[in-house]
């Protein structure tokens, strides 16, 4: 067992890929910008993952690997303050590993997928650092970058003559989810030579790494290499697309880069593919709803039906699922935007009538607004979009469990955020900083400015416990944590997170049953 006395103290893992040194820190064995496949560049872009090589000799692991490609704004945004950082560099293919020592304990395994809305975001974040988990809880934590926007949700190889139909996974249109599965198999090939147990593995994911995950759970491989998931804010009401359906967006992309196929495009160089993606945002933004320029696809070869379905039935029925949602997601969005702030009744109610259909649509917008007192048109917009497309999904995917006999544990994030005079309430990521108790890494992030620190503490030692708990056991109970009890169809059962902390039967009731009026749409 290496020495954990000293800090940044090098040491050395031998893999069958090769030998990696890494350092002590924080108390906890750490390599950085691990190779989990072959960099995904020249003739291998818009190509599934394949096995990396290998490499002779011990190579340096104290630094992380590039990020995917990505925009970027100097200083950051008003609510994360930036959700990725330079360098970036389409051979990002790495993963990030903290074990409290590479040994033979065989510890539980948690695998962190990152979000952002399927064009931003990284595994070498601060925000994401496996340290407190691995420290607090005796975890082997991967976290992993994988291939975003253009470079991940854009698929070419059923146009392209000669694609090798040798693959083996196909011709998919989901190279992110090829990724995602390669560093899975690293980690089942590898991960016992950093004190973890290949057999533990629980995969938790944010927002688009929650449906990530979901999607994981439904691939026939990947389903075999994890026992337990955790689905904070999936965003399941998306519509996921068919190849044809999603045809379109590519073809639009194509102009926007001013090309005529995927050979003149891995001719350019990653920058002007990122600034091509900016057409496409303009190209599919719609009033009222969350911008998804780039979404998975339902291609048959990796993805088989809607990331929502696929925990339901068949094997994948058995994983062990932990969900929730914030109860403002929609306000990280929308709340801050001046256009939004000067919504009409008219407009919303409008929006609203694409969902519920156009004679629900004015009784809808006042069931929102009385649950809400003084609520204003964009107030109500938020509630509807935090609804369809997080809160509903969840609680449908809970239901549809307790009715089967594997119930979820179920959770909502109450605690708002004072910043920006409290307009972003309890917001999407804001429960982030709280799960892994970790404050000191979003010290950038507008998101958490004014929080008490006393409260934000104890809040956070309460998630960061119940996630740890259930990495370890399928259970998030602890001694720090009121009874928690599994979502069943009698009491539906939520942990309400708050400065005020406890279970409350049917918390999201009048979402659910708002929603059950909603006329039915194909998968």
């Amino acid at each position: 067992m290496a020495d954990m006395s000293g800090e940044a103290e090098p040491l050395v893992v031998r893999l069958p890929p090769g030998g990696l040194r890494g350092r002590i820190e924080g108390g906890v064995a750490v390599f950085k910008g691990v190779p989990y496949a072959e960099p995904p560049v020249g003739a291998l872009r818009w190509r599934a993952a394949r096995p990396h090589p290998g490499w002779s000799g011990v190579r340096d692991a104290t630094a992380y690997g590039p990020s995917s490609p990505q925009m970027y704004i100097e200083g950051g945004d008003p609510v994360l303050g930036g959700h990725g950082e330079p360098p970036f560099d389409d051979d990002c293919l790495t993963l990030n590993v903290w074990t409290p020592a590479p040994d033979s304990a065989r510890r539980p395994v948690l695998v962190w997928i990152h979000g952002g809305g399927f064009v931003s975001g990284s595994g070498s974040l601060p925000n994401y650092s496996g340290e407190t988990f691995a420290r607090d809880g005796d975890l082997v934590v991967v976290t992993l970058n994988y291939r975003i926007g253009p470079l991940g949700y854009l698929s070419f190889a059923d146009a392209e003559d000669g694609a090798d139909p040798a693959e083996a996974d196909g011709h998919p249109a989901n190279l992110w989810l090829t990724d995602q599965l390669a560093a899975l198999r690293w980690v089942r090939d590898n991960i016992e030579h950093f004190g973890g147990d290949p057999d533990r593995v629980t995969v938790a994911g944010q927002s688009g790494g929650a449906l990530s995950t979901a999607a994981l759970a439904g691939h026939p491989e990947a389903r075999k290499l994890f026992q337990r998931v955790i689905l904070q804010s999936p965003p399941f009401g998306l519509h996921i697309p068919t190849p044809v359906e999603y045809g379109e967006r590519v073809e639009a992309y194509l102009r926007f880069a001013g090309v005529k196929d995927a050979d003149e495009l891995r001719a350019l160089p990653w920058p002007r593919l990122i600034e091509a993606a900016g057409g496409l945002f303009a190209h599919t933004t719609r009033w009222g709803y969350w911008p998804t320029p780039f979404l998975p696809v339902r291609d048959d070869v990796t993805l088989f039906r809607h990331p929502a379905h696929a925990l339901l039935d068949g094997p994948a029925a058995d994983i062990d699922v932990l969900v929730g949602w914030t109860r403002e997601e929609a306000n990280f969005g929308f709340a801050l935007d001046p256009g939004y702030a000067r919504a009409t009744r008219e407009q919303v109610v409008d929006r609203i009538a694409e969902t519920f259909g156009a004679d629900q649509a004015a009784e809808v917008y006042e069931e929102y607004a009385r649950t809400r007192p003084g609520a204003r048109p964009v107030d109500v917009l938020m509630d509807l979009i935090t609804d369809e497309l997080f809160r509903v999904p969840c609680l449908e995917l809970a239901e549809a469990r307790a009715a089967s006999g594997r119930p979820v544990w179920a959770y909502q994030f109450d605690f708002p955020t004072p910043a920006h005079q409290g307009r972003l309430a309890a917001a999407h990521c804001l429960e982030l900083p709280f799960v892994f108790d970790n404050f000191d890494s979003w010290a950038h992030a507008p998101l958490v400015e004014g929080i008490d620190p006393t409260v934000g503490q104890g809040l956070a030692r309460s998630m960061h416990r119940a996630w740890i708990a259930f990495a370890r056991t399928g259970d998030p109970n602890h001694a720090g944590l009121p009874a928690w009890e599994p979502y069943r169809k009698d009491e539906r059962t939520t942990m309400r997170f708050d400065s005020v902390t406890l279970p409350v039967d049917d918390l999201a009731g009048h979402a659910r049953r708002l929603h059950a009026r909603r006329p039915a749409v194909a998968e």
